[in-house]
């Protein structure tokens, strides 16, 4: 006979299953079907309505996230809960889908576009400070590592999303609704007492703390702004005469690998910092990890090099952002507020997809991204270093 999972586990299985349904809610949309749908209503126009939908949605991502985490904050304050917030997102995401696939002009899909990065944030922000409310401390690094089944979760998806020509739109978005609801509900039904804050750190100001190591994982996160969009162009720039149908399928083979080889690493890497219950080393090496794969990218000339390098980085990037997680949310200064605070730590999330284009455009060129790959070398070790002076020091 099974037995059952202990209660604070199945928390833990719900929340990381409830996550991973938040990712397969936005992911395949903002990566495959809004530009197939930009695509269907703006022809040659595309670029230019694509990029103002991705730069209003980040922009109304990251204010959405922060105001529905102070509202569940709010909320919570007053003796509720967060999961109504997370009931009433779901609700509007659903919403949203309908308006997205009812879009008829360009000018509409962005008026709906809106409403989802919206809508996703209303799930996404009060879900994640349920971590900081009910996850005890020495769960939390696993938390965090688990974290990293979303992406190759929502790569499936998006893999099924085309892989019959005959979906159409309400069909493909009918599916990524259903897959959210059947993966964030149970975590509506599941919860455990809250846990005792973590007491303030003595040597240096709470928010001060907080905000530089957003900032640090905002430079770990640039390199990813700026490979998730031109890693194909980045290719074309090293392998010389190759088909472009034949690159782009290569291409498509390692962003499959580097969402699926994360996985266990950051899981492996999240228990053994919670059994260390340090995490500041684990998150200064990912950093190393994640600039050594970058100068790689840098300096290597062969395909096959190239590829190793993107792999290491895309591990210890995904190690860096998981065990980040659990890190930021002890670094939270107030218990009152982790909602509102856990949405500044998402403007890290959110504006690498805005800084990460601008640098690539500024210092690559169509033969050469040395230049660009050295810089976000840099930064991604800038990050990597920020995180030191804010291990563990003497509690109050």
């Amino acid at each position: 006979m099974v037995r059952p999972l202990p209660p604070g586990y199945r928390l833990l299985a719900a929340f990381s299953l409830a996550h991973a349904g938040v990712v397969i809610g936005y992911l395949p949309f903002l990566s495959l079907l809004l530009p197939l749908k930009v695509d269907e209503l703006a022809g040659d126009a595309r670029i230019g309505w694509l990029t103002v939908a991705v730069v209003l949605g980040a922009g109304m991502a990251s204010g959405a996230n922060i105001f529905f985490g102070w509202l569940s904050d709010r909320h919570y304050a007053r003796g509720g809960g967060r999961r109504g917030w997370i009931a009433g997102g779901l609700i509007a995401l659903t919403v949203s889908y309908a308006g997205i696939a009812l879009a008829a002009q360009p000018a509409t899909l962005i008026v709906a576009v809106l409403a989802f990065q919206l809508a996703v944030n209303a799930v996404l922000a009060p879900m994640m400070a349920i971590m900081a409310d009910e996850i005890p401390d020495d769960q939390r690094g696993l938390a965090g590592g688990l974290l990293a089944i979303g992406p190759p979760a929502a790569g499936a998806v998006s893999a099924l999303l085309v892989a019959d020509p005959h979906w159409n739109d309400a069909a493909r978005f009918a599916l990524i609704v259903g897959l959210t609801l059947a993966t964030v509900v149970p975590l509506l039904a599941i919860r455990r007492p809250p846990v005792p804050a973590a007491p303030v750190m003595r040597d240096a100001a709470p928010a001060h703390r907080l905000w530089v190591a957003s900032l640090s994982r905002l430079l770990v996160q640039l390199a990813g702004g700026a490979l998730s969009l031109y890693l194909l162009y980045y290719f074309q720039s090293i392998v010389g005469a190759v088909p472009p149908a034949t690159l782009a399928a290569r291409v498509g083979t390692l962003l499959t690998i580097s969402y699926i080889l994360p996985l266990p690493v950051a899981v492996f890497a999240g228990r053994l910092s919670d059994q260390a219950a340090r995490r500041t080393p684990f998150l200064f090496g990912a950093a190393i990890a994640a600039t050594l794969g970058l100068l790689a990218m840098a300096t290597l000339t062969h395909p096959i090099g190239a590829a190793i390098g993107f792999l290491v980085y895309s591990v210890a990037a995904a190690v860096f952002l998981a065990l980040h997680q659990a890190f930021a949310v002890r670094l939270l200064p107030d218990p009152r507020h982790r909602g509102r605070d856990l949405g500044i730590i998402n403007l890290s999330n959110t504006v690498p997809s805005l800084l990460g284009p601008l640098l690539t455009w500024a210092l690559a060129t169509p033969g050469d991204f040395t230049p660009l790959l050295l810089v976000l070398a840099a930064l991604t070790l800038a990050g990597g270093v920020l995180i030191l002076p804010l291990r563990r020091g003497k509690r109050r």
